[in-house]
């Protein structure tokens, strides 16, 4: 090759190097194929982190993140690289990571400087940090389902990105990544969804203890009965209350069209508007920001004690209001008998956090609970200006069948009946 042609093309592929670290995605619509069968995995809750795993990278775990636009992990070596033209690195840069580096869309290929290899952003929402790493395919791993059982498994194509074992921070032990579940076509449920020929839907049922479960592509689901003998009974998705999933803009979560909140049916006036009510697996418990944090605490200290008699007990973090427990109503097979928590809806729904199940926290060995809602930390850079006013953590949402429905932008929701759990999915192999 002439001296001149070789350095133009060269030139060429630095240039597609330096694209914009958040460019635009491409609309590129690939003909998938239909009729496939959803596929089903565990979830199980990290006692460490309280976050949420999934068995996806050859039966290692992968953090399961509402908010994640991307799949990544620590990739071993060698591995392949997409190229910095591919429509999938495009839509790795849609999402700007808070920290992203401004490094470009890829770097010259080691081994061919005139081939430009796409590099991402992986972004570890729990070390607040990001990364830059190759942008590759990958192969996962899962089981085909009837909502029943597992049926056979399954393993298929992915592209992820990679990241460097430090960015492992703050993860549960074993885990090697996160798993995203954002409404992004290189997220989890939308490569699934292409590669299976299913729907763009997905379902989770988070667990307190014991493995929960999560079916990408759509129903049933059936869990088993905590009766003797145990029975199998299906979750009716037809009867899920159903609110509009919406989005933010330079925000890759999930939020919810929250009116209100009402302690005990009372409504109270809070400024939701101002930043919004959004879905976490991030955080534990529900975080709310303090101008919202305080009225509710308020009001539902004042709602228990004019109905109980109960008594106040020294904090435990991270809570702030905890009561003995043998001065609490109940307990029952739903929890503590305290004021109901309810999420004011479009359309005159609610997602109501029913009895103690999920607003009370036992502590000190049962000797206590706590009020399971926490004040928002105050971001390290700046104020509060970007943060939700709401951000519902992953106890809130668990024992709770929850249907995230992308084609719709729909969730659907439901708490589950008493006499079930999200533990009580039956993993035995169907034969």
């Amino acid at each position: 090759m002439p001296r001149s042609e070789a350095t133009a093309t060269l030139l060429l592929a630095v240039s597609l190097c330096l694209a914009a670290c958040c460019l635009s995605p491409c609309t590129l619509a690939a003909a998938a194929p239909k009729g496939g069968k959803p596929l089903v995995t565990a979830i199980t809750k990290d006692p460490a982190t309280s976050l949420y795993t999934s068995p996806l990278k050859d039966s290692r775990q992968l953090v399961l993140d509402l908010s994640g636009p991307l799949i990544w992990y620590t990739c071993d070596r060698p591995h392949p690289t997409l190229q910095c033209h591919h429509h999938d690195c495009a839509h790795a840069h849609s999402y700007h990571p808070p920290d992203c580096p401004h490094t470009g869309h890829g770097v010259p290929d080691e081994e061919d400087p005139f081939r430009c290899k796409c590099t991402a952003h992986p972004y570890n929402p729990f070390a607040g940090k990001s990364a830059t790493g190759d942008l590759t395919r990958t192969a996962l791993s899962a089981n085909a389902t009837d909502g029943k059982n597992p049926l056979h498994p399954v393993s298929f194509p992915a592209v992820a990105s990679c990241a460097p074992p430090s960015h492992l921070a703050k993860l549960p032990a074993g885990a090697v990544g996160v798993a995203g579940l954002a409404a992004s076509r290189v997220a989890l449920p939308a490569q699934v969804a292409r590669t299976q020929g299913v729907a763009t839907k997905f379902m989770l049922c988070l667990p307190r203890t014991g493995a929960g479960v999560a079916i990408f592509g759509g129903g049933p689901l059936f869990l088993m009965t905590s009766t003797s003998p145990p029975a199998e009974v299906g979750v009716d998705l037809t009867t899920l209350t159903r609110t509009p999933l919406l989005s933010k803009r330079g925000s890759s979560s999930y939020y919810l069209p929250v009116k209100a909140i009402a302690v005990d049916k009372a409504q109270l006036q809070l400024p939701l508007a101002t930043g919004g009510v959004v879905l976490s697996t991030r955080a534990p418990y529900t975080a709310l920001r303090p101008d919202v944090y305080r009225p509710l605490v308020d009001a539902f200290d004042k709602a228990l004690t004019a109905k109980w008699n109960s008594k106040k007990v020294k904090a435990v973090a991270p809570f702030e209001l905890c009561y003995d427990s043998k001065t609490l109503p109940g307990p029952t097979r739903i929890g503590w008998l305290v004021p109901d928590i309810d999420l004011m809806l479009e359309g005159g729904k609610n997602w109501t956090f029913i009895a103690g199940s999920n607003t009370m926290v036992d502590v000190n060995n049962f000797t206590a609970a706590c009020f399971g809602f926490v004040k928002m930390m105050k971001p390290e850079k700046g104020g509060y200006g970007g943060a939700p006013a709401v951000e519902i953590g992953g106890f809130q949402m668990e024992n709770h069948v929850l249907q995230f429905d992308l084609e719709k932008k729909q969730l659907g929701f439901a708490k589950l009946q008493i006499f079930t759990a999200c533990s009580n999915f039956n993993f035995t192999q169907s034969h």
